[in-house]
């Protein structure tokens, strides 16, 4: 025990710190398991049907808080880049009647584009998009990375000079939506080609 006598003082005053870190990490920990909140599994089914687009346009900051007010009893015709299909898809879940008419028509999936002609850097783009859809620089072009855009049209107002409209996104393979009536019964037909030699009955 004699070396711990002859430790400095700079010494003492980490081995302190090191001491105390180690008790208030403990505290913290033991803490975040005692006090953790449990999130409501609804909420997280719900918040994974909407488009996450972050527009806006239901009245809450984003698809989270309107996932949580859905949960509590708001109406699920609030979103509009999800259209008549995604109430279809709340209802379901929760087990009620789907309202119709709500839409008249299905949500059509566009991305923003910018004119880089017209753009003059102001940034007020970039600063309104919610998920960094938009890349640029003070005073340089600006440039949106369509697959990151969801199509949530809040850049659009900002912009000086219009420079940014919204663009029908092309269907691919992968964007496409192929729909099919699940209840369809597709026959399938045997057919015999020249080269393919008749079999004999016996």
């Amino acid at each position: 025990m004699s070396w711990l006598l002859s430790l400095s003082p700079y010494m003492w005053i980490l081995i302190s710190i090191a001491l105390l870190a180690l008790i208030f990490g403990a505290i913290l920990g033991f803490s975040s398991i005692k006090l953790k909140v449990e999130a409501d599994p609804i909420v997280d089914k719900i918040d994974a049907l909407l488009p996450q687009s972050q527009c806006g346009q239901c009245g809450y900051p984003g698809c989270r808080p309107y996932a949580e007010a859905i949960a509590n009893g708001d109406v699920i015709t609030k979103c509009v880049p999800g259209g008549q299909p995604l109430v279809e898809k709340l209802a379901d879940l929760l087990g009620v009647d789907a309202p119709q008419g709500v839409f008249e028509e299905e949500p059509v999936p566009k991305v923003a584009f910018i004119h880089e002609e017209m753009c003059i850097g102001c940034t007020k783009c970039i600063q309104a998009c919610p998920v960094d859809a938009i890349i640029g620089a003070n005073k340089a072009l600006h440039t949106v990375i369509p697959d990151l855009c969801t199509g949530c049209e809040l850049c659009v107002a900002p912009c000086p000079t219009d420079c940014i409209t919204m663009e029908k996104v092309k269907p691919s393979l992968d964007s496409w939506n192929w729909k099919y009536d699940q209840k369809l019964i597709i026959p399938v037909v045997q057919i015999q080609t020249q080269n393919e030699p008749e079999q004999v009955k016996s």
